[in-house]
């Protein structure tokens, strides 16, 4: 009987002294979107966070022949990491309540399902976790190819929410190429990876 009275009483002091998850009430949380409005909010957290990433993934090409633009030092991955982090949380960031927008109609297109807006944002979270891990591996490869689908991701949303909102607005807003300018991304061939 004292073993089993001794045995009980370790294992009281043992749950009591283990590790528990605070309960925190849903009450607590408190958010501002109103503090950084959605376009400020790209402004200053996707946007450089994305270009950070980019700035440090594939080749450059110059007159003087490619460049490769990827970290030679553990900072230079580091701030890569830091900058998928923040993408991270940025897609998070971006489906808090008050960020959300409904996606652009123009006249005479289907419209867009409203859902995309959070599919996007989901999207990002998603392919920055994997450019983040690419990072943290000092994987050149791995690095460009996130990049890259990052890239695709934020063009996509940009479709919808940006690009086809400026059309909307004010007819196409880019001007169109040079004729020369036009010939000569036409005959442009990359050169092949070395």
């Amino acid at each position: 009987m004292k073993r089993l009275l001794t045995f009980a009483a370790c294992a009281v002091v043992l749950a009591a002294c283990s590790p528990q998850k605070p309960a925190a009430p849903a009450s607590l949380a408190k958010y501002n979107t109103d503090a950084l409005p959605l376009p400020e909010f790209m402004d200053h957290v996707v946007d450089p966070a994305s270009f950070a990433y980019w700035k440090g993934s594939g080749t450059e090409e110059t007159a003087k022949g490619s460049k490769d633009l990827s970290p030679t030092t553990d900072e230079g991955w580091e701030a890569m990491e830091s900058a998928a982090a923040s993408l991270i949380e940025a897609g998070n960031d971006l489906q808090l309540p008050g960020r959300p927008r409904a996606p652009i109609q123009i006249p005479g297109q289907k419209p867009w399902p409203a859902s995309d807006f959070y599919k996007f944002a989901q999207q990002l979270t998603a392919e920055a976790v994997l450019a983040k891990a690419a990072a943290e591996k000092h994987d050149k490869a791995a690095a460009y190819a996130e990049g890259a689908k990052i890239y695709l991701i934020c063009t996509a949303c940009h479709k919808e929410y940006i690009l086809a909102n400026n059309i909307a607005a004010q007819g196409n807003p880019l001007p169109d190429w040079p004729a020369d300018v036009k010939a000569k991304q036409q005959a442009y061939k990359p050169k092949p990876a070395s």
